[in-house]
């Protein structure tokens, strides 16, 4: 650039190191360029506000740039418009002289004009024997051209977030609608399972939306949604599966009627008999050696499961059967887990499968393979308390 080129303003106006840095960086990048002037006052009023400009100022920018008489600004043409106040003040819809002359400020301070000052102050243009512009004096829109990639890149930027923030936000009704309608058929069906646990979870997640929420959060809430929406539907997928393969089932267990599996279903007396009549396997079964409070802390989703509070082996018991079906083991394998690992020990299994649950990819088969080790004398639970606690990034103690 030429040091010629750096102009210094009028009167008592100072002179400051962002304006001479504005103007050495206008005029080091207009060579070869050329932009639709009203695409840039486009991108502006897209990314105002990570560029700092308010509304009205790019009203009296739009003013300015209506005096370029070319459509495209460019270094071949004179890039300074040099309007009087009162000119500037009819196409800014009669804004207040002082109004205006604050916001030519403003869109100085933020570099998107420039003033190239005359002598005594005003703005004209002399002009050549043949009408061109020879040297002009008023506000250079140079800025506007060499920041116009800039520009490009910020609005494009501002329509993203737009577009993410609007999609997540229909994703959020989506899945409120959904989870609403699915527990309501599932209610109104009277499928078995915890609906009232669900609803409430439902409800938190909805009440602690914000009014104004940042993109970030919109998408944490509505991955939560989604989580709650996948679990339902598993639970109902799981319904429709077991209403299919009902009649098949029922045969087969009404074939093995003699069993002792049989005696298991509804029944912790009926156990407890054939336990006495099984004193061999009576032996391999035991409680679970280790407390209630470590199995909620290594297997903490449970919870979310249950109608209450987990205080006792009997509720998480009583959560595990329930959770069963979710998980998608059938009735046999629980019963044959029950025989074989006892009440506690079972639960405390499904509890960890629960936690568990998207690396396992058959949770019935998984707990299946368990109870063959509980009717060999070769299970315990205290790796599978240690996998969940590692995985939780909870200290555990040393178990055994």
């Amino acid at each position: 650039m030429e040091i010629d080129n750096i102009t210094t303003p009028f009167g008592r106006r100072s002179m400051t190191l962002a304006m001479l840095t504005s103007q050495i960086n206008a005029h080091e990048a207009l060579e070869g360029k050329a932009i639709n002037k009203w695409q840039v006052c486009r991108w502006l009023c897209a990314g105002k506000a990570a560029i700092g400009i308010s509304d009205r100022s790019l009203a009296v920018l739009d003013a300015l740039v209506s005096f370029y008489p070319e459509t495209n600004l460019s270094k071949e043409h004179s890039l300074v418009v040099f309007p009087s106040n009162a000119q500037l003040t009819s196409r800014a819809h009669g804004m207040a002289d002082a109004t205006l002359r604050r916001h030519i400020a403003a869109l100085i301070e933020c570099g998107l004009i420039l003033r190239r000052d005359s002598p005594n102050g005003k703005r004209y243009a002399r002009r050549g024997r043949g009408g061109e512009i020879g040297e002009a004096f008023g506000f250079s829109l140079a800025p506007l051209l060499a920041r116009a990639g800039e520009f490009e890149r910020i609005a494009e930027q501002v329509h993203a977030e737009a577009q993410a923030l609007r999609h997540a936000r229909q994703q959020i009704t989506l899945h409120r609608r959904d989870i609403q309608k699915l527990i309501e058929a599932a209610a109104q069906e009277g499928i078995s399972g915890h609906w009232d646990v669900l609803w409430k979870r439902f409800r938190g997640i909805v009440e602690a939306i914000p009014r104004r929420a940042e993109r970030a959060e919109l998408e944490r809430i509505a991955a939560e949604l989604q989580e709650l929406r996948c679990a339902i539907t598993k639970l109902l997928q799981t319904h429709v599966n077991q209403q299919n393969i009902s009649g098949s089932e029922s045969q087969n267990e009404r074939q093995q009627s003699n069993s002792n599996t049989e005696t298991y279903i509804e029944s912790e007396s009926g156990m407890e008999k054939d336990l006495k009549e099984n004193p061999v396997e009576n032996r391999q079964i035991a409680k679970s050696s280790y407390p209630i409070e470590l199995i909620l802390r290594a297997c903490p989703e449970i919870g979310d499961y249950a109608p209450h509070r987990i205080d006792s082996w009997r509720d998480l018991a009583t959560t595990a059967a329930q959770v069963k079906n979710y998980l998608g083991i059938s009735a046999p394998v629980y019963e044959e887990a029950m025989l074989n690992l006892g009440p506690e020990n079972t639960a405390a299994a499904i509890a960890c499968i629960l936690q568990r649950a998207s690396h396992i990819k058959s949770p019935g088969g998984y707990l299946r393979v368990l109870a063959r080790k509980g009717r060999a004398g070769e299970f315990t639970v205290g790796p599978m308390i240690r996998a969940a606690l590692k995985a939780n990034g909870t200290a555990a103690r040393v178990i055994e």
